[in-house]
Formats: C-alpha cells, sequence, structure tokens
C-alpha cells in the first residue's frame, strides 16, 4: 500500500482543567523534516514530539502545534510588576515617547519577555503535560497516517490507468516497428526499381539488404521495449507492495527510467503512427512523475 505525502491529524484532552491539544499537518518533501510549535514551558518536549511522529512517517515536511490552556479558575500567569517597571521606566525615557510620537500600549508590555509569569511549578506542569502531549501526539499521527493511506489509494489508483495507457500504446509500438522495417524496405526496392527503369542502369540487391539492415539497426528499439516493459512490471509490483515502507523515491527513480527510455524510441522512430503512440507514452510518464512526487 502506498500513501501520500500531505495529510492532516489532531487530537485534544481535558485533564485536571487543562486543555492539550495536538496537531499535525504534513506536505510534500523529499525527506523528513518537522517544525514543533510549542509554547514556552513546553519547548523541552520539541525533540521527543518530532522523534515520536519520525517512528510514524518517513517522508514529507511536518508541522506539529500542541497547545495548553488553563481553563480553571485558578490564574495562569502572573504579572512581574518588578520586571514591567524597568520596562516602562526606559520607555518614558525615550524621545519618541515624550514627544507624543509613540504611546506606551498595555497588551504590546505585558508581551515583553518576563513581563508574564506562568504560576505554578514549570517542572511539575512540565512533569504532568508530557504523558499527555505524547499520547495525544500518537492519536493525531494515528489520524494523520489513516488519512494519507486514503489519499494514497486514489493516488494508487490514477498511477495505475497511467501505467496501463504505457502498456496498451507499447503494445502497439511492439507489433508497429517490424511493419516499419518491411515497409522502408519496400519503398527502398520500389525507388531502385523507378531507378532501374528511368535510367537503364542495373541494381545490386546485395546493396539494399544492407541498407535496410542498417536501416533496421539505427531504428531498432527493441531494446527500450523490452527495458520500459520491465520498468513498468516493476512500478506496479511496489504498488501493490504489502509490505510497510516508503516506495516514493523508488517509483520516482524508475519513473525518469521509464522517459528515458521512451525518449531514445522517440529519437529512432521515422513513423507517424509509431511517434503518435510514443507520444501517448511520454505524457503518461509525465503525469506519473508528478504523482510519485506526493507518494511517501
Amino acid at each position: 500500500m502506498i500513501r501520500s505525502m500531505t495529510g492532516y491529524g489532531e487530537a485534544s484532552a481535558h485533564e485536571d482543567g487543562v486543555h492539550y491539544f495536538v496537531q499535525i499537518r504534513t506536505l510534500n518533501g523529499k525527506y523528513f523534516k518537522t517544525t514543533v510549535r510549542l509554547q514556552d514551558d513546553f519547548e523541552a518536549l520539541e525533540a521527543e514530539l518530532e522523534s515520536a511522529l519520525r517512528h510514524r512517517i518517513a517522508r514529507g515536511t511536518a508541522s506539529i502545534r500542541a497547545t495548553c490552556t488553563d481553563q480553571s479558575d485558578a490564574p495562569g500567569v502572573t504579572i512581574n510588576t518588578a520586571v514591567l517597571d524597568r520596562y516602562v521606566e526606559q520607555l518614558q525615557g525615550a524621545s519618541s515617547v515624550e514627544s507624543g510620537k509613540v504611546s506606551l500600549d498595555a497588551g504590546a508590555l505585558l508581551s515583553l519577555p518576563g513581563v508574564l509569569q506562568h504560576g505554578g511549578d514549570e517542572e511539575a506542569t512540565l512533569a504532568a503535560a508530557r504523558p499527555i502531549f505524547r499520547r495525544l501526539l500518537d492519536e493525531a499521527a494515528t489520524r494523520l497516517v489513516s488519512m494519507r493511506e486514503s489519499e494514497g489509494k486514489l493516488l494508487e489508483q490514477d498511477l495505475r490507468h497511467l501505467v496501463e495507457t504505457i502498456g496498451d500504446q507499447l503494445a502497439e509500438v511492439r507489433e508497429r516497428a517490424p511493419r516499419v522495417i518491411e515497409a522502408y524496405q519496400q519503398r527502398l526496392v520500389q525507388r531502385i526499381r523507378q531507378l532501374v527503369a528511368e535510367t537503364g542502369a542495373g541494381g545490386d540487391e546485395s546493396d539494399v539488404i544492407r541498407e535496410v539492415a542498417g536501416h533496421a539497426e539505427r531504428t531498432d528499439i527493441a531494446e527500450e521495449i523490452s527495458r520500459l516493459s520491465g520498468h513498468t512490471e516493476q512500478f506496479l509490483e511496489l504498488l501493490g507492495s504489502a509490505e510497510d515502507k516508503p516506495v516514493g523515491r523508488t517509483l520516482d527513480f524508475l519513473a525518469q527510467e521509464m522517459l528515458r527510455e521512451a525518449n531514445t524510441m522517440s529519437s529512432k522512430s521515422s513513423d507517424s503512427v509509431m511517434t503518435r503512440a510514443i507520444v501517448e507514452i511520454k505524457g503518461a510518464i509525465d503525469r506519473i512523475k508528478e504523482q510519485v512526487q506526493n507518494v511517501e
């Protein structure tokens, strides 16, 4: 089963009058990268939460937001008046404040570092919050992974359809290729006969054979067809794999190799019917390359 790299999950809980909330968002990313947003009192948990999420997902850019709100009657914070007084004293001495160009705003003052202090024992608060945040992160990650798996199923359907398109067009190219050589030989023989009729000059059959053989070698795409077919088979095997491991990078590599073979086939093709089929193949591969960018 493949998984998308985009997803969302959240979880919340109320414990002893405190509301805890954890939210996880993930987007496409070549590697695993996490941004954790926590309140100052819980910054010590950043590495733990990141590590816990790393065990659940392998690729993608993740954003974790964890908040804690005290909803009890006890005051959550106190104002450090000594620090506030020092800020006000310094600001009142500024020329812009004295001239009236800038006024003091109470809300801005309270947001200055050190003015507000959380009540209670910070270590005890952190110790109480740690297991709750870890539990909520696991619940949010479970919902996140479920969403990534659901989107992965849709991706798989689209990718299988595109690979099927490649297979259909490749079958047409495989059937058409020998007939193109035969048609070239017939046109060459006809031109030689016409030349002989017009000039009376003799024609050497061995020259015709050498020219047809050379053309066949220059335009031979049997190897490209075989390799492209092998890549599509491996691609489908990865899509249907029961192993719970990321395959996005491997799928991306296979898509690049598929496009390489298609480009080589296109450069060798001199037949309009084959060229149209190869263009369809390249278009399907381009869409595959876009889609696999979102596969974990």
